[in-house]
């Protein structure tokens, strides 16, 4: 498999197998041509993989004259349109507007009246971009719809954190192109990799520039190929969304990251950390669950570094947030994948924040190697230790507490020994949740000109470590046990419902349509009576119901200001990192209307206040020269 979907297996090994994962890929996007996938009202295919150059064009370049792409009839504000092949740069604010004809004698599409199709590869984070863009294109009037061959415009978000993703996402263009379709792709791949043969054709939309999908969608739909990737200041949160799942806000909470992984592609994608404003956060935690989601996921390439760029911290965003959740589980909140260097700092705040009753005691952290020689060649600026201190003191800390983590195999220059020491760690944790990938060369990354293990030693220690992970069984213990669960999605089986622990673990439930009525979105109490490798099935013994006259927790893990300072300028030693340090009104000493050192008496008049020496020589010069007029008047008459 390529990645787990985080909704439909909360324990699983994923396992990179270079010639299985090709097929599969191929396989699940023939898949979207056969029957699509439902989002919502439209289509959005929801295959999630946690993943971990910067620059961008002053303007949109749009390349005209596509003779496959229906004649566009109408104009742009001020000027004709021209139907040449050249290159014109459109200032990003230029409008248009128009009709599009094709398709038929007499056959007309005005502006949003055409049929999208979305699919989205990669994390939660792309599938947050990905709500965002459908709910402005729905809004300004596109149907979404789930069969990729009835729509006229697709719309493609990519992920660049591994080969078989972006070979799958070469797929989708092709057959695109193909059946002559406005593609539009967006995401990490043409942000950081623009220049792409695969993308020559297409239009091109870049990850701060979501708040433009309807500009860029009706343009290709005309026949433009267009390029928005220029970098800007981060989308508002107040975008219009469909989600894909009714129940669940992925709530993105920056972009980027301060690492420099030697293998990661995103980085040249996302660039640096840019951090939402924790207000802004806050309001939109809130406005999702005015909605009635059910489940707010945070998202981020690391959330442990969140606020560093802003002058506060990840300590300060959990406070925040849980201080709005209702706590009597109607609406829980899941934390979103951290690195362990950032969250070292805040291990007490993280602990916390996971015993609330309204938080799974569940968290992401990425290890991808169990040797410090190899973490030092992937320039993780982290050691195993260190790492092990982050497990061992949130096991401790927070009661039953699942971790998920990641694991490269084959990375350049792992030996034999190397990986013993891996398989030594994972033996040790036997985490519930493992990701498992083969190291891949991605173009431009510093591990891609590094001597490569052989291919055939790279399977077998996937295959090793995949053959030890299904080798226990971490959720037997909960047999016979009655758990309280949340339910919020439909298995892959298409009848079965989905819910979770408070640890995350997987729950399956019965199905059917009256089931589903009664319990997404709800909680429940359940009876565990069989488990798997990936998950328990559970009788429902009774609803939970909500109580709203429960009072809100707050945390307390609360670091001095000068603690907070510290911790930051530790964590950032050596790293480009953009502080935005708020307006602070300047203090003025003195007087500002005589320029005395000292202030004025209080007894000073009025007038003092306002009358200074350059209003007086101003005023003087004026009377001196109207008496001058009046003179020269005086003589004449």
């Amino acid at each position: 498999g390529d990645a787990v979907v985080a909704a439909a297996a909360a324990a699983a090994a994923v396992v990179d197998d270079v010639d299985d994962v090709d097929a599969r890929d191929v396989e699940d996007v023939e898949d979207i041509f056969r029957r699509g996938r439902a989002f919502g009202g439209g289509a959005f295919d929801a295959r999630e993989d946690d993943g971990e150059g910067e620059g961008g064009d002053d303007a949109v370049v749009v390349v005209r004259g596509r003779a496959a792409r229906p004649a566009v009839v109408g104009v742009r504000r001020g000027d004709a349109r021209e139907k040449d092949e050249e290159e014109e740069e459109v200032q990003p604010d230029d409008e248009f507007e128009g009709t599009y004809a094709g398709g038929g004698a007499g056959a007309t599409t005005t502006p949003g009246r055409a049929k999208i199709f979305i699919h989205t590869f990669g994390c939660s984070h792309n599938h947050s971009d990905s709500e965002f863009m459908a709910g402005q294109l729905k809004e300004y009037g596109y149907e979404l719809v789930k069969d990729a061959e009835a729509a006229d415009g697709w719309l493609v978000n990519t992920c660049t954190v591994k080969n078989p993703s972006q070979s799958a996402m070469n797929t989708v263009i092709e057959r695109g192109l193909g059946k002559d379709k406005a593609i539009v792709v967006a995401g990490c791949v043409p942000q950081g990799d623009r220049e792409a043969k695969e993308l020559k054709d297409v239009s091109l939309l870049g990850v701060t520039q979501i708040d433009r999908v309807v500009e860029a969608m009706e343009r290709t739909l005309a026949g433009d190929t267009v390029r928005m990737l220029e970098k800007k200041a981060l989308p508002t949160l107040d975008l219009p969304k469909v989600r894909r799942n009714e129940f669940v806000e992925i709530l993105p909470l920056s972009t980027g990251c301060l690492g420099a992984c030697t293998y990661c592609k995103t980085k040249h994608a996302r660039g640096d950390l840019g951090s939402y404003e924790i207000s802004a956060l806050v309001a939109r935690v809130e406005q999702a669950m005015s909605e009635g989601v059910s489940e707010i996921w945070l998202s981020s390439e690391d959330t442990g570094a969140y606020g560093i760029d802003l002058g506060t911290d990840v300590a300060a965003l959990f406070r925040a947030i849980t201080a709005v959740l209702p706590t009597d589980g109607s609406v829980m909140l899941r934390l979103g994948m951290t690195n362990p260097p950032y969250i070292l700092a805040h291990l007490d705040a993280v602990a916390e924040a996971m015993r609330h009753p309204a938080v799974y005691a569940w968290m992401h952290i990425p290890v991808q190697a169990g040797s410090n020689r190899v973490l030092d060649a992937m320039k993780r600026e982290y050691t195993v230790e260190e790492f092990k201190q982050v497990c061992d003191t949130l096991l401790e800390a927070v009661p039953g507490m699942s971790i998920a983590t990641d694991i490269i195999a084959g990375f350049p220059g792992e030996t034999d020994e190397d990986w013993k020491e891996t398989m030594a760690l994972i033996e040790h944790y036997k985490f519930a949740e493992v990701h498992i990938s083969q190291f891949y060369p991605r173009p431009g990354t510093p591990a891609a000109k590094m001597k490569r293990v052989p291919t055939q030693i790279v399977k077998a220690r996937t295959r090793e470590l995949t053959a030890f992970f299904e080798s226990y069984q971490p959720h037997e213990s909960l047999v016979g046990k009655t758990e309280r669960v949340w339910v919020s999605d439909i298995a892959r089986d298409g009848t079965s419902l989905v819910a979770h622990t408070k640890n995350y673990t997987q729950i399956l439930l019965p199905g059917g349509e009256d089931e589903r009525a009664r319990l997404m979105g709800r909680s429940a109490m359940v009876k565990i009576y069989e488990s798997s490798r990936w998950s328990c099935k559970a009788e429902v013994l009774e609803l939970v119901q909500r109580d709203p006259t429960v009072a809100r927790v707050k945390l307390s893990v609360i670091s001095s200001e000068e603690e907070a300072v510290a911790i930051r300028e530790k964590l950032t030693k050596g790293k480009r990192v953009r502080i935005k340090k708020p307006a602070v009104a300047e203090v003025v000493e003195g007087c500002t209307t005589c320029g005395s050192e000292t202030p004025c008496s209080s007894t000073a008049t009025s007038a003092s206040r306002y009358v200074t020496l350059e209003s007086a020589l101003f005023v003087g010069v004026c009377v001196g020269v109207i008496g001058l007029a009046y003179a020269k008047l005086s003589r004449r008459t």
